[in-house]
């Protein structure tokens, strides 16, 4: 029995081939892509950011439409402290993929951190339409909004400067003029209506919407907050009504009446002491917020004077002392205000909050290790990812003045010497630790980096030999002994294509000196004395199989080979020059 098999024609075999040919490359992007997110979200986990950052970026180059490594390049940036370009790209996140929360999530924490709180908040809601009960959307919101609130003075947050609230005057969600509508008709809230401390919160809010600060942690701010903005900001939410205080009793089940609220004075409970105190501490805010430092400084001192054991009347006087660059008047007013705090009790992120003033003169004054002390010591009062990122900037700084610190061209020379007479003993290994350390100490002179290449020629590590030699020449690209350094490795690694073009750019540079063209010859000698090896290796090599592929390349050569003055023109056109040039490195074609 004989099977009939069809016959293909030439056409469509070739076609059928590029077919195979196109897949197996997409599928080989997708193998490396997949490859180099999981190696970058390893060194994430490690804390490796630089590396993380460099593979997302390399899997990004292959895969420019994939939204989660966009994703997670902006966590990458975000803990690395660059929240600019983690912003740009959760932003990129959010328009190659709308419709995911997650997207938005980071969007929100790049806004969040760059203290862009009220756009972090209109991030994290885009995030919670898409996913309603998303708890890390939620928890945004609640940290954005006690960020934001807490710009006033004396109202936490990273230094505690004075600034504009944006929850004040019409912003204030607690003086919409439809609230109590809005709370009635929502099952949630109906009946917390009914509660006159509810009634006298809404009051306060209303009043002083910097309290929010203070009371998000009470489920029924939460609750309110998620009907006026139409979102779900509580954790438990249910579709059942919160459980409340039982309602006074009613004796007519016909709709009652919506009453208003009862007038509440938020500073009923207020001693007079405390009311003065308090109206001068307004006082102060307002002229800070207008630059009148020494008027603002009046209201506070007024202030502790009335009561002295109050910790952010201090904490206030040292903001303004910041404002004026008054460095060891803020100082001074910051432990004053750390000692009264501590005297009496004081709430924690006050107390952390003080002592990240202090790190902020220091690092203003770019004393980094005083300034790393101080936000260590308000972490250990209070834990923010703001001053945790803060403290590993600071690391890098440190560690970079060290560096600084530690170099000394009289010391590097000293070091290279020593290097040079182990190098002529034949000790290689021990003249590396000389010439390493002469790096160290002047790592800007390129001739310590071709020494320390030529004792790793010597022990046969080509490897790192070229890696000095490339960093030899990025320093200094006309420093010769660098080229003909990398030549004599190149040759060594048994690549004399790539040797003869470091040996023709130092002859470039000195067209007399011998090595280089010793070099030189023993790299055309190598490359032309087994024309069957060159054509070999040449084919083994990617570039060169897609060149000779081409077919207007291959009408190219065959002009060249019967007119060698259409050379001349070619070489016009940058893409074919670069052709012609791999060809010439790897042996296949020669000009004369």
């Amino acid at each position: 029995m004989y099977l009939s098999v069809p016959v293909i024609s030439p056409a469509k075999s070739i076609f059928l081939c590029i077919c195979l040919s196109k897949l197996l490359i997409v599928l080989l992007v997708c193998v490396k892509v997949d490859e180099l997110k999981k190696k970058g979200n390893d060194a994430l986990q490690q804390g490796n950011f630089a590396e993380a950052i460099s593979c997302y970026t390399e899997a990004i180059q292959l895969d420019g439409s994939n939204h989660v490594l966009f994703s997670n390049r902006s966590a990458a940036y975000a803990k690395s402290g660059d929240y600019d370009k983690a912003l740009q790209d959760a932003e990129q996140t959010v328009k190659l993929k709308p419709d995911w929360a997650k997207g938005y999530s980071r969007k929100g924490a790049s806004l969040h951190y760059l203290g862009r709180f009220e756009d972090a908040i209109l991030a994290y809601q885009e995030g919670l339409k898409l996913e309603p009960n998303n708890e890390q959307l939620k928890e945004g919101v609640r940290e954005s909004t006690q960020s934001m609130n807490s710009s006033m003075p004396g109202m936490g947050g990273l230094g505690g400067f004075p600034g504009a609230n944006i929850f004040s005057g019409a912003n204030n969600p607690f003086n919409a003029p439809d609230l109590f509508v809005k709370l009635r008709n929502d099952p949630h809230t109906r009946a917390l209506l009914d509660d006159p401390d509810y009634l006298q919160l809404l009051e306060t809010l209303k009043k002083n919407p910097n309290a929010l600060s203070s009371k998000l942690s009470d489920p029924r701010v939460l609750a309110t907050l998620g009907v006026l903005w139409d979102l779900d900001l509580s954790a438990n939410r249910s579709e059942e009504p919160m459980d409340v205080d039982p309602p006074k009793p009613t004796t007519s089940s016909a709709p009652k009446k919506e009453s208003e609220p009862p007038t509440v004075d938020p500073d009923a409970n207020l001693s007079p002491e405390e009311k003065k105190a308090k109206a001068e501490k307004n006082l102060g805010n307002e002229a800070y917020k207008k630059k009148d430092f020494e008027t603002a400084l009046k209201h506070y001192n007024n202030a502790i004077e009335i009561i002295p054991t109050e910790m952010t009347y201090y904490n206030n006087i040292a903001a303004v002392y910041f404002e004026q660059k008054e460095w060891q008047k803020c100082i001074d007013q910051c432990h004053k205000a750390i000692e009264v705090g501590r005297e009496n009790r004081a709430d924690f992120k006050l107390i952390a909050k003080a002592f990240s003033r202090i790190g902020n003169v220091y690092r203003k004054m770019e004393e980094w290790h005083n300034a790393k002390t101080f936000y260590e010591k308000s972490m250990s009062e209070h834990r923010t990812p703001e001053v945790k990122t803060i403290i590993s900037e600071l690391d890098k700084k440190i560690k970079e003045a060290e560096r600084r610190a530690y170099i000394n061209p009289e010391l590097a020379e000293e070091m290279k010497e020593k290097g040079n007479d182990l190098f002529n003993k034949g000790n290689y290994a021990e003249a590396i630790k000389f010439y390493t350390e002469a790096i160290k100490r002047n790592p800007d002179d390129p001739k310590y980096y071709s020494n320390r290449a030529a004792c790793y020629t010597k022990l046969a590590a080509f490897d790192l030999g070229l890696k000095d030699c490339e960093k030899c020449l990025e320093l200094d690209p006309k420093f010769i002994k660098g080229w003909i350094r990398k030549g004599k490795i190149l040759q060594g690694m048994q690549q004399p294509s790539k040797a003869y073009l470091a040996y023709q750019k130092a002859m470039e540079l000195d067209p007399s000196n011998g090595e280089a063209l010793e070099g030189y010859r023993a790299c055309v000698v190598a490359q032309n004395s087994n024309p069957e090896e060159v054509r070999k290796r040449a084919m083994a090599d990617p570039q060169v199989q897609a060149i000779l592929q081409d077919p207007a390349m291959r009408v190219i050569l065959e002009q060249m080979q019967n007119d060698p003055k259409a050379l001349h023109d070619h070489l016009k056109n940058p893409d074919i020059a670069a052709k012609i040039q791999k060809l010439l490195e790897s042996g296949l074609i020669a000009i004369h």
